[in-house]
């Protein structure tokens, strides 16, 4: 079986090991969305990386509600990434563009728009007296035609801006997930209902983004088990399976899986992981993310569920992460309160390993 530190295919990349960069969140571009200079220095660090999946990237205002978080709508924001991808290029790196519609997680004081969804329904927030959410509009008909354009368009721009290919969100709560599970979706037209119809989006915009980049550049992020951000499914099984089916029969890059367990660090669930089904029905690269350690990475490659890892935390940290896991070198701790900060604490100043002795 492989190593973590084999190289493997997936599309048309080639990536050099098995230890992929997680998208990550930072919040380091402008207030506009536009990437900057600290995010060129941010990603060339982790270039070591097998395949670097960007931070989650707007493909619209209407679905990016976070604030300072980049995206891939506008020529100034394409103009802004291709530094970025010039840099991971120039370390020997290979990265993808994750596309974001948030939906009824895109919060109206960032927007300053209605949000959209697949229902109604106003997503929960840990304090409801000041829940920055808005309730949103169920999407028409129109809206949904207008987001497979946004989504088009945003894997248009992300290749011209020099990535290598792109990674659909389709996971976490965010609005293609909000179609998918049937605690968010109570439409009763063909994007509702049965969990082929509650499918339908996520195959149309992989359809979309296929028709500009090509099957061998497409890949999307998926999280089968447990509720996150109020999203929750009944029979994840019926609904999760089947699309990684669609998925596979579609010939994307490569599928990956956020998956939750019992004692996660960061979402927790008793649901059992989906991975073992989906790995039957989805013969192409399967990649799992969530509290793996470098020996249960290896397991998981062992048993022929996963072909690669991604890790989130410990790439922030440890830019050189690659390197670590070669040499079991210590690994620095992440700090969670520079996670979100502006500027480049906690950001492009975590420590490297010294050159090994030649």
């Amino acid at each position: 079986m492989p190593s973590l530190f084999d190289p493997i295919t997936i599309g048309a990349i080639t990536a050099p090991n098995r230890i992929f960069m997680a998208p990550l969140t930072r919040t380091r571009a402008t207030d506009g969305h536009v990437p900057t200079d600290l995010m060129i220095e941010y990603y060339r660090q982790r270039a070591g990386a097998g395949l670097i999946i960007s931070e989650a990237t707007g493909i619209s205002r209407q679905g990016l509600g976070w604030p300072n978080a980049p995206g891939l709508w506008t020529q100034e924001q394409t103009e802004a990434w291709k530094p970025v991808t010039a840099a991971v290029h120039d370390a020997g790196g290979r990265i993808v563009a994750q596309l974001w519609h948030m939906g009824r997680l895109a919060r109206p004081d960032v927007t300053g728009l209605q949000s959209l969804s697949s229902s109604t329904d106003r997503a929960p927030y840990h304090d409801p007296d000041k829940n920055p959410y808005d309730t949103p509009r169920a999407a028409t008909l129109d809206d949904i035609r207008q987001t497979l354009d946004d989504y088009a368009a945003a894997a248009r721009n992300a290749i011209a801006a020099g990535f290598d290919g792109v990674q659909i969100h389709g996971a976490n709560g965010y609005f293609i997930d909000q179609f998918l599970r049937d605690n968010t979706n109570h439409r009763d037209d063909d994007y509702g209902g049965s969990p082929e119809n509650r499918i339908r989006l996520m195959r149309e915009v992989v359809e979309r983004v296929i028709a500009e980049v090509g099957a061998d550049r497409t890949s999307i992020r998926l999280s089968p088990n447990g509720e996150t951000q109020g999203a929750d499914d009944s029979n994840p099984e019926a609904v999760f399976v089947p699309a990684a089916k669609v998925l596979n029969d579609l010939g994307i890059a490569f599928l990956e899986l956020r998956e939750q367990a019992k004692n996660g660090t960061f979402g927790a669930t008793s649901v059992p992981k989906l991975s073992p089904k989906i790995r039957q029905v989805f013969t192409g690269p399967l990649v799992l993310n969530q509290d793996y350690s470098k020996e249960a990475a290896q397991a998981d490659l062992d048993s022929g569920v996963a072909d690669a890892i991604a890790w989130g935390r410990l790439f922030i940290a440890n830019p050189d992460l690659v390197e670590r896991f070669r040499r079991d070198a210590a690994l620095n701790t992440p700090n969670p309160k520079t996670f979100y900060a502006p500027g480049p604490e906690g950001y492009i100043d975590y420590p490297a390993l010294e050159p090994a002795a030649a």
